[in-house]
């Protein structure tokens, strides 16, 4: 990991973590809304009706086809390579219409890019589809696994799929740490990889569900590159935003106390429309599909326009 991107101070204005108390990143959420204010004025124009029924399509559309997650925790606790392989393979990704370019979000105060000194994208190993592990180790985090879909559409082009592109993805961990940054994890780059989208212009994660910290709503962040080449060497962000996890599936995997100690608590006290980044319009763009249960794991798919 080096240091490198110097960017404006204006892009790195908003912090969207703040449960660590004693990080000199983390600036509270006068930070986030005077962020937030700048942004996504032309999801302005939808209408309060419209939006409601959006919203409501959302919730039905994201928020079934789960089982209860109170096994036992062993069964969830650590991912499964083989469960999240066959989650995948059961509901691959395809390219579903989208009309509108996905809104531009904060990277946050721990995106490990490079545009507040870490660099996780310059490292040797960084190109995975599987983050469920540090670059170069075999232990893998605890947490029910997750697969995530993104697919990227070009809005130049129609919408048509954006093959041969890169995503970079980063989130937090079971207890709501972050690689790279949170105590104990800063020699650490779990949680973090870049992969390159296929012919259906979709990158592929094995990961695990984040847990829920305080003061925001549970998310996965990603910036889109044209390519890995780019991703790897200080190119060009195409796209910088965040995909939102629905509600429902969110409570069944929290309800794993002991993986998951404080997440029901937080998430009780949030709701998207609340949140300081998908509070704007409920995160109709970003609500990710989300399809399995807590045992044998979730996939998550999301197609954005960019």
């Amino acid at each position: 990991m080096t240091n490198r991107r110097i960017v404006p101070a204006a892009l790195l204005a908003h912090d969207d973590h703040d449960h660590d108390p004693n990080s000199e990143l983390d600036r509270g959420l006068t930070y986030d809304v005077n962020t937030l204010l700048r942004r996504r004025g032309a999801l302005g124009l939808l209408g309060g009706a419209a939006l409601t029924a959006l919203a409501g399509c959302a919730t039905t559309a994201t928020s079934g086809g789960g089982a209860s997650a109170t096994g036992s925790s062993s069964t969830s606790a650590t991912a499964s390579a083989t469960g999240s392989a066959t989650a995948a393979a059961s509901s691959a990704a395809s390219v579903s219409a989208v009309d509108s370019v996905v809104p531009d979000e904060t990277a946050g105060p721990y995106p490990g890019d490079g545009s507040n000194g870490k660099n996780v994208l310059d490292d040797s190993g960084v190109v995975r589809s599987d983050i469920t592990t540090s670059i170069g180790s075999s232990e893998k985090v605890a947490g029910v696994p997750m697969t995530i879909n993104l697919t990227v559409t070009d809005s130049a082009s129609g919408y048509a799929a954006m093959a041969g592109a890169a995503v970079y993805v980063w989130h937090c961990d079971a207890t709501g740490n972050y690689s790279m940054y949170s105590q104990g994890a800063t020699d650490q780059t779990w949680l973090r990889g870049v992969t390159e989208t296929n012919a259906n212009g979709t990158a592929t994660f094995t990961s695990v569900f984040p847990g829920c910290y305080a003061g925001r709503w549970p998310h996965i962040h990603f910036e889109v590159y044209k390519s890995t080449s780019d991703a790897t060497s200080s190119g060009q962000i195409v796209k910088t935003s965040q995909i939102a996890l629905p509600q429902a599936i969110c409570e069944t995997v929290y309800q794993n106390t002991s993986t998951y100690p404080n997440s029901t608590r937080n998430l009780g006290q949030l709701s998207l429309k609340t949140d300081n980044v998908f509070g704007n319009d409920g995160g109709i763009h970003q609500l990710a599909t989300v399809t399995g249960d807590a045992s044998s794991g979730y996939v998550v798919n999301l197609t954005i326009g960019v």
